[in-house]
């Protein structure tokens, strides 16, 4: 199933880039990887502190199609961080698979009516540390997929905005024990979720200075048939500041809200709950800053 998703995922990036010349003309690929690093060495520290070092990889690509009336973009987004610090072992930092894919047709103006489809989940086991037996999550578990119709509207190259009153979204927990749990808002001992419902994606990037670029994504999801006013939210930002042609800075920031995930409170990061009763929504943020190698193509 892991490599059904992963061709799903690359197919639209590569298979057409054997073709002719007019197929190059309508077709724009493009994108970047860069891996951000830091590292920490204490011998005889006075101070105290903890030897440390981590990393993180980032890539991000896309092929766009435009001819006449159709516009056709997609896009892949992976993230993947791991930390050591000293007399412990390797955590994970980040991990993330993000491709979206935006059929359109072009109608009045900047408008276009549009068929997008979005597929979200990460690529190794996710724990509680210090809790190392028992996974919190896993590839396709979650695993969110989201096809809606509906309109875009895209004045220029910086910004476009897509609403959607039809939408299917699906939650997929693949993973046995998290299946069992009812994890991410499926019913326990059930595999998947479906909503139906309105969505809404904005997207806007810019130069904010020279060498420095702003991106923002922002996703909505109202569920018609449960809860409609509790909308779930994903907000991403990056920005990224070039040093030169091969270094650069990038500060990366998510924030979910998902009305169906409950999560408990651990308020020592012990790896303790406090009250395994006192579960409910709550808002999840990540923020990731580093300095490292970058390459465009």
């Amino acid at each position: 199933m892991k490599r059904f998703f992963i061709l799903l995922i690359f197919l639209p990036l590569v298979g057409f880039s054997q073709s002719n010349n007019d197929t190059i003309k309508v077709w724009k690929f493009g994108g970047d990887a860069s891996i951000n690093f830091s590292q920490v060495s204490l011998s005889n520290w006075s101070a105290g502190g903890k030897s440390s070092a981590s990393g993180t990889f980032l890539f991000n690509a896309f092929a766009n199609y435009e001819k006449d009336k159709v516009s056709w973009e997609n896009s892949l987004n992976l993230g993947y961080g791991l930390m050591k610090e000293e007399g412990d072992q390797t955590v994970k930092t980040d991990d993330k698979i993000d491709f979206s894919s935006k059929y359109g047709l072009k109608g009045k103006s900047k408008i276009y009516y549009t068929l997008l489809f979005n597929f979200r989940t990460q690529m190794t086991n996710g724990y509680k540390y210090p809790d190392r037996d028992n996974a919190i999550s896993t590839f396709m578990a979650p695993g969110y997929l989201t096809l809606a119709l509906g309109a875009d509207y895209k004045p220029n190259d910086k910004f476009s905005l897509f609403v959607s009153p039809l939408t299917g979204k699906m939650t997929v927990v693949s993973d046995d024990d998290l299946s069992d749990q009812g994890a991410f808002g499926v019913d326990p001992g059930k595999k998947s979720r479906t909503e139906l419902g309105a969505f809404l994606k904005t997207q806007f990037k810019t130069t904010v200075v020279e060498n420095v670029s702003l991106e923002t994504k922002l996703d909505l999801f109202s569920n018609y048939l449960d809860k409609p006013e509790n909308i779930d939210i994903h907000w991403d930002v990056l920005i990224n500041m070039k040093i030169n042609d091969y270094l650069s800075a990038n500060l990366i920031t998510n924030l979910i809200y998902d009305d169906d995930v409950d999560i408990a409170v651990d308020s020592n990061n012990n790896g303790v709950i406090d009250d395994a009763d006192d579960r409910s929504p709550r808002v999840q943020f990540k923020e990731l800053f580093g300095v490292g190698l970058s390459f465009k193509f």
